[in-house]
């Protein structure tokens, strides 16, 4: 593949990114690691309810779910903080906050996104899974104006977050004792890993007036979130047992067990820089333990379409190329923005990223 092509190409994407900088900024789709917060345990729970036999339609749909109403979130978090953000360093460019985008336009973004989200969930969905999905709606409404009401607000973020746990399982089957303990699991950990994020922000938030756990917790922060930490640990050992997992899967959480050790490591001295890295460190929590799931069933010689592994691949090669750009020391945003658009062939691209690009 020659350099020159791979310029024309970047100078491209780099055009078509421009082009669409804000509405990609104020949704985030830069910033994939939230997508894949809120997809990883989606997926745990599709995998479990339909016990490794997960239809392509299905699988497609709570996919798009989520990456629409990740971004949907982010557009109608930035407006009801458009104020608050003018005042935090970290935030102050965004979008709505820099003055770049009308406060009307990501009030239509979050509508449509929305609607868009709630039409493949009445037209390929249960009634059920209907009514949940409401609720998950309201849900996310609902976190950004609890910043202003309680301590807790990483708590509704953690409900409106797991919401797809009872959507998938009202998808497959009927709701269970699983269902409850798993929804509880992924509550606790949007939890550790938003307080992660709050630690970040601690000092600014403080003198604007937003409410968090990271503030709620104080000086013992490192206690309570590794409590939480054991109680997710707790869940999903429950509901392993329950569904009758074998060591692939408790591989995959022993590794993720670790790997929450390390993140308490990072947050020890409550630096923001390292507490940024911990909350990022979860997207290989959440990774670690789906592919113990996964590799439960393919071992139980459950046949997978070659859809699948397409997703699989296209999803993957969008992490991949998240990181690999973090260590060429690229522009994550346009790479990711070219991943999204490219697949897999951007894991040929970004060797040749420019460093600073």
């Amino acid at each position: 593949m020659s350099s020159a092509w791979v310029i024309r190409f970047s100078y491209l994407t780099g055009l078509l990114y421009k082009r669409f900088e804000n509405f990609i900024l104020l949704t985030r789709l830069n910033r994939p690691i939230g997508i894949f917060l809120l997809l990883w345990p989606t997926l745990w729970a599709l995998w479990l309810a339909s016990d490794g036999n997960v239809d392509l339609r299905t699988l497609l749909v709570f996919v798009a779910g989520v990456v629409l109403m990740r971004s949907a979130g982010c557009a109608i978090n930035d407006f009801l903080d458009r104020n608050f953000d003018k005042r935090v360093k970290r935030t102050a460019d965004r979008p709505l906050a820099a003055g770049r985008m009308k406060p009307v336009t990501a009030v239509v973004i979050f509508v449509s996104l929305a609607a868009l989200a709630f039409a493949l969930v009445v037209l390929f969905l249960n009634r059920l899974s209907m009514y949940l999905s409401i609720g998950a709606v309201l849900l996310a409404m609902t976190y950004p104006l609890m910043k202003r009401i309680t301590h807790l607000p990483q708590v509704v973020l953690g409900m409106a977050f797991a919401m797809s746990v009872p959507m998938a399982y009202a998808t497959y089957d009927e709701l269970k004792i699983e269902t409850l303990i798993l929804y509880v699991g992924v509550v606790l950990w949007t939890v550790v890993y938003d307080t992660m994020y709050a630690l970040v922000d601690k000092e600014d938030d403080v003198k604007v007036g937003i409410k968090s756990t990271a503030i709620l917790f104080g000086d013992m922060y490192r206690l309570i979130i590794g409590l939480l930490q054991v109680g997710v640990f707790l869940a999903l050992l429950l509901v392993g047992d329950k569904h009758q997992m074998t060591y692939p899967f408790y591989a995959g959480l022993g590794t993720a067990a670790l790997l929450a050790g390390y993140q308490l490591f990072l947050v020890y001295d409550r630096e923001p820089a390292r507490c940024f890295r911990a909350f990022l460190n979860n997207g290989w929590y959440g990774a670690f333990i789906f592919l113990g799931i996964v590799f439960h069933y393919v071992l139980l010689e459950k046949s997978y379409s070659v859809h699948f592994y397409v997703l699989l691949g296209y999803v993957g090669s969008v992490l991949l190329v998240y990181f690999m750009a973090i260590l060429r020391h690229a522009s994550r945003r346009f790479w990711v923005f070219v991943a999204l658009l490219t697949g897999p062939l951007a894991l040929f691209l970004v060797p040749f990223a420019r460093r600073h690009l």
